[in-house]
């Protein structure tokens, strides 16, 4: 099977090429923003959009109008890139069956800077050939694996990355453990597994988010785009990124603890999205319990969980390992000893108690046994997924346990 990797790595750049690095991306945004300007004006014409090939004739013309000479100074395939980018974005939108978001226009300094070269670069040592650029040092802090297909370069802060994705050739691989578990997410807990084992929520959001008011506080006395104001945003914008790394990371060595321990991982299909869309409602129709609702929606998307799943689902699949969704619905009310369905059954956040069959232990916990059940019959007992192996529960090492 090929499997693609993405390293990424800090860039050791000079001032002057940062400066060309800033250049680039802005004629990537350029494009973009023109590119998207003309397609608007033929879908308000009534006429069908431009597919990439066309986009790209009309890339030469400006390359050679007076007021868009400068495009001829960034390297033909990043912008030719850009283009794809949008096209594959138009496509997006206009799908039938799963339509996304139509692009909208990127402004400078609210939109993350970047560029991709497809080819023409060289990768040796710690050092990187970028086209129109010349050789730039990053540091690497591992091995790169497998065959580089393309390279991104883009700025996070005050720093630039170069991201290398990678393609290879290996096995058919065959997870070692046989074990399956069930995964409720929470706020309470981060994770709480069908082993009774459980994560405690890091929250790193919430750690900083005093000191992140105090400094949009001070944002907000100065003066709009002066010196005083580029710093103060540069500021908040470290706070940000620390926040994200610091999730990223224990997302990481969660969600590599439990796919070495387990070849079939379960958890809900929960629609984050949905779960966290704003409660202030209209004019004719106010929201209520809208502050409430405020502080609930910055407790969830604290937590991670799409990208806790979204690890999960490829390092379960580099491992041969499975990731089983199942609907959410009544996980947390049904009783795992009788199967009795009922909302009485979840006395409280914590407490599970069956009225039925008088069953009881902590919530979290019977519905990440419900959770894992409910997968297991998906799947049909885990047979396709652990290649005959017979299905059987393990403690997670690494985690902590229910005491």
């Amino acid at each position: 099977m090929k499997q693609r990797k993405a390293y990424k790595f800090r860039l050791k750049a000079k001032p002057y090429q940062k400066a060309i690095f800033q250049k680039q991306a802005g004629c990537c945004r350029f494009l973009w923003n023109k590119a998207l300007a003309s397609q608007k004006e033929r879908l308000d014409a009534g006429e069908k959009v431009l597919r990439y090939v066309e986009m790209a004739k009309l890339l030469t013309g400006w390359k050679r109008e007076e007021e868009t000479t400068f495009l001829a100074e960034a390297p033909s395939q990043t912008l030719q890139q850009t283009l794809k980018f949008l096209d594959h974005a138009l496509m997006e939108a206009f799908d039938k069956k799963n339509p996304k978001q139509f692009p909208v226009f990127k402004k400078k300094g609210r939109t993350t800077d970047s560029f991709r070269y497809p080819q023409g670069f060289k990768l040796d040592g710690d050092r990187m050939y970028l086209p129109k650029i010349g050789w730039v040092r990053f540091i690497k802090s591992r091995d790169i694996e497998g065959i580089a297909r393309n390279i991104t370069v883009s700025r996070r802060g005050e720093h630039w990355y170069l991201s290398i994705q990678t393609e290879m050739e290996v096995a058919e691989p065959v997870h070692p453990a046989t074990s399956a578990v069930g995964i409720d997410l929470g706020i309470a807990r981060l994770a709480t597994l069908s082993d009774g084992s459980f994560l405690e929520p890091l929250n790193s959001f919430k750690g900083k988010a005093k000191r992140l008011a105090v400094a949009q506080r001070s944002l907000a006395r100065k003066v709009k785009f002066s010196a005083n104001w580029q710093k103060q945003k540069a500021k908040i914008t470290r706070i940000h990124i620390k926040v994200a790394d610091a999730r990223n990371d224990y997302l990481h060595k969660a969600s590599t603890t439990i796919s070495k321990n387990h070849a079939i991982v379960v958890l809900e299909d929960l629609r984050v999205k949905n779960m966290s869309a704003s409660a202030k409602g209209n004019v004719e129709a106010p929201g209520r319990n809208v502050r409430a609702k405020t502080g609930l929606n910055k407790a969830i998307l604290d937590q991670g969980w799409f990208e806790f799943r979204r690890q999960l689902e490829y390092k379960q699949a580099w491992r041969g390992g499975e990731v089983i969704a199942i609907p959410p619905q009544y996980t947390s009310q049904t009783c795992p000893a009788c199967g009795h369905i009922a909302a009485c059954n979840r006395k409280s956040q914590a407490k599970f108690a069956c009225v039925s069959c008088g069953f009881h232990e902590h919530a979290d916990l019977v519905a990440a046994c419900n959770i894992l059940a409910a997968g297991l019959a998906v799947s049909a007992c885990g047979e396709s997924a652990l290649s005959g192996h017979s299905v059987k529960q393990e403690p997670t090492e690494g985690l902590r346990l229910v005491a």
